[in-house]
């Protein structure tokens, strides 16, 4: 059974979009993957040209509020911003949320940056 993993950022907007993308296309054979944020925002055109430079397209992917998380189960919650940290709901299901804070993306630069950083980290999940 595939592990259920939700990452959650403040408008899943780019770096929640990223994981997501990063971690079913590393491990998606393991891991059922979804994204959130506190609000809903729009993916990002940076985040969905960087992805696309490493070979993921997120381009159909949607952003979504965690109020449309209601009601499923994940066994990992991990929140990637300090302020969906502190918004995080206790979500049916899963343990203790986990946190790895990523800066906001700035530019094309720090977009590939946030997306190295994060590609390294879904790679120890």
């Amino acid at each position: 059974m595939k592990q259920r993993v939700l990452f959650l950022c403040t408008a899943n907007s780019a770096r929640s979009q990223m994981a997501e993308g990063l971690l079913r296309h590393v491990a998606g054979d393991r891991f059922d993957v979804a994204s959130a944020g506190t609000r809903a925002g729009g993916v990002k055109p940076e985040a969905i040209q960087v992805m696309r430079e490493i070979g993921i397209d997120i381009s159909d992917h949607r952003s979504k509020s965690m109020d449309e998380m209601a009601g499923r189960a994940f066994d990992r919650v991990i929140t990637l911003c300090d302020e969906a940290r502190e918004s995080c709901p206790v979500l049916s299901g899963a343990r203790s949320p986990e946190h790895r804070a990523f800066d906001d993306p700035q530019g094309l630069e720090g977009f590939r940056r946030v997306r190295d950083e994060i590609r390294a980290y879904v790679k120890t999940l």
